[in-house]
């Protein structure tokens, strides 16, 4: 599913024109995306956590060379599942 693609389903399901919905999808979108570059985590009920969490320095090894290298800390973005939606995923099946 593509953001045009919500955008359409909010068009039909609520009825705003194609424009407000475009707007609404770009909002939730900067909001999400602001709350998360501040750091902070974002729970919605019945869907799940989106959580930052920084990863520090460690060993690794390039492949090609085996050489030992330095892989930098940097902060990565996870999302845990709540409940709700685990088991509406696994009740399609």
């Amino acid at each position: 599913m593509t953001k045009a693609d919500i955008v359409e389903k909010i068009y039909e399901k609520v009825g705003f024109s194609k424009k407000e919905s475009a707007e609404l999808v770009e909002t939730v979108f900067d909001l999400i995306k602001t709350t998360l570059e501040d750091g902070d985590k974002i729970k919605i009920a019945g869907f799940g956590n989106f959580v930052v969490k920084e990863k520090s320095d460690r060993r690794g090894r390039n492949p090609q060379t085996g050489e030992e290298i330095t892989i930098v800390a940097r902060k990565i973005l996870t999302f845990k599942p709540s409940q709700v939606l685990k088991s509406a995923i696994n009740a399609e099946q």
